[in-house]
């Protein structure tokens, strides 16, 4: 889980966002607390603190005093919206800025990602035949 490249608190920050997303972390379930985190990846607490406050910041953990930390109702589709928006900045605009150069138009990238998805589906081996 630990990439070099960027900050730890970011990535414990992310770490708990992409468990909100997926489920495994539910709105007003307990999320795990910051010496929980720092000591499952063997961190410093105060970074992992860091990471925290800033989900906290960001109104997608809340503190019960004495009890722990929980997950805000609405978190999770606050961070699809957030997600989805830088998505559509880090792959979606320069897709469609490389496409205008190629003058290819909406028709072109729609069968062109159709293609592409059908063949990865198909390279993608299933239960009843991966060995």
């Amino acid at each position: 889980m630990i990439d070099e490249g960027r900050a730890l608190f970011l990535q414990i920050a992310e770490s708990v966002e992409d468990s909100i997303i997926d489920g495994s972390l539910p709105e007003e379930g307990q999320a795990p607390s910051t010496n929980e985190l720092a000591s499952f990846y063997r961190i410093n607490p105060a970074t992992a603190a860091k990471g925290v406050s800033m989900l906290v910041d960001k109104g997608v953990v809340y503190k019960r005093r004495g009890i722990g930390m929980f997950v805000a109702s609405g978190a999770r589709d606050r961070l699809l919206d957030e997600r989805r928006a830088a998505f559509g900045d880090r792959f979606v605009e320069p897709l469609l800025l490389e496409a205008r150069k190629l003058g290819l138009g909406p028709d072109d990238l729609t069968a062109l990602i159709h293609d592409r998805g059908v063949a990865t589906v198909a390279a993608t081996p299933t239960e009843g035949n991966a060995r």
